[in-house]
């Protein structure tokens, strides 16, 4: 039989409280920014390559929209096209209640539609 010492057992009982990444999503820095998740990176790699080929005119990452005193939104992206029109960009593994209730109302007040990939 084997035996512990305190500073064993502590050390074992630790382990399952390291803090693990929400819904499994691992955060990554690219150029300076740090995105919530791999996919989201992968999205912005593919927004600087549209960019550089000219098939957009540019994007914004994150910006802030007012929903109310105190209440924010903050998609991922967004993304202007070269025919003037822009789309507002949120990458998505998993939607939460507060962003489903956030988006509803971004819609509603903004008029805008928000893309989800």
């Amino acid at each position: 039989m084997e035996h512990w010492s305190v500073e064993d057992y502590k050390n074992f009982t630790n382990q399952d409280k390291i803090k693990k990444a929400k819904y499994r999503a691992n955060k990554t820095s690219i150029d300076g920014h740090t995105f919530d998740s791999q996919k989201e990176a992968n999205y912005y790699c593919e927004l600087k390559n549209r960019l550089q080929a000219k098939d957009i005119k540019g994007f914004c990452i994150q910006p802030i929209f007012i929903l109310a005193a105190g209440l924010k939104y903050k998609p991922d992206f967004i993304v202007f096209n070269n025919d003037g029109t822009s789309e507002i960009i949120d990458v998505k593994g998993f939607k939460t209640k507060e962003y489903i209730a956030k988006k509803k109302f971004f819609e509603e007040k903004f008029n805008l539609k928000i893309k989800e990939i």
